[in-house]
């Protein structure tokens, strides 16, 4: 039997980039994956033999039909990847710049989203007495990285609801642990061009493995936390960066 062997999984934005990897890996390993994003990315999910659903996960009924069918489809719900997120398309801004929109809009989808996510899916983990929630995070909030405050402050509220969401759900055998990436060179990262010019070398120079870092160096980490080599681990951060910030 494969790794997973048959589990389900929501990965949320999904359609390329970091959570793409995830999902490929998550499958890759056995599991049935439901690619969810704001656009319906078929594509992916036909070629993973999986489920594609159209959520916007600041959306409480988009996330809740998300869930339901999941379920629907194939009679069970075991792992949630929390990886939709706003980032590749912001620039850097000082703080007192940053417009009230785009504070709220990056809270909506990178704080709002993944709790809304998480409370569509909880009932049937419950109800099973099993589940693995893995968020995406960011390295970010440890390093304190100027420009970006809103993203920075989303990012550490996802840390802080791991902790919380960890100890309301212990009882139920549902696990949720963090996920912190470094610099990422994603699809969405390579299309910012403001972004590659001021983050790329100095995220670069500050590890202790020089080199770049990619969607596919995180998959190994989400693998470890759904898988039952961690079932007496919750409430962690797991910082995934090359070695620029030692916790």
């Amino acid at each position: 039997m494969s790794r997973l062997g048959g589990q389900v999984a929501i990965v949320t934005g999904s359609g390329q980039g970091i959570g793409r990897k995830i999902a490929e890996g998550l499958a890759g390993a056995g599991a049935r994956v439901v690619v969810a994003d704001v656009k319906k990315a078929d594509d992916v999910a036909e070629a993973l033999g999986g489920l594609a659903l159209d959520v916007d996960v600041s959306d409480l009924d988009a996330c809740e039909r998300m869930a339901r069918a999941a379920f629907d489809e194939y009679g069970r719900i075991d792992i949630l990847v929390n990886n939709a997120g706003i980032w590749s398309s912001l620039v850097p801004t000082p703080f007192e710049q940053l417009s009230v929109e785009e504070w709220r809009r990056v809270f909506d989808v990178n704080v709002l989203g993944m709790y809304l996510a998480t409370r569509a899916v909880t009932p049937y983990m419950r109800k099973a007495g099993r589940g693995r929630i893995v968020n995406l995070s960011s390295g970010t909030p440890y390093k304190g990285v100027p420009l970006f405050l809103h993203y920075v402050s989303s990012k550490g509220a996802v840390i802080a609801m791991t902790r919380a969401l960890a100890k309301e759900l212990g009882r139920d055998n549902v696990l949720v642990n963090t996920i912190a990436p470094g610099f990422t060179l994603s699809d969405g990262v390579l299309a910012n061009q403001v972004q590659l010019e001021q983050l790329q070398e100095v995220s670069a120079s500050a590890r202790v493995l020089i080199r770049d870092q990619y969607p596919e160096d995180i998959v190994g980490a989400v693998l470890f936390f759904v898988g039952e080599e961690s079932s007496f681990i919750t409430g962690q951060s797991l910082v995934v960066d090359g070695g620029a910030f030692f916790n």
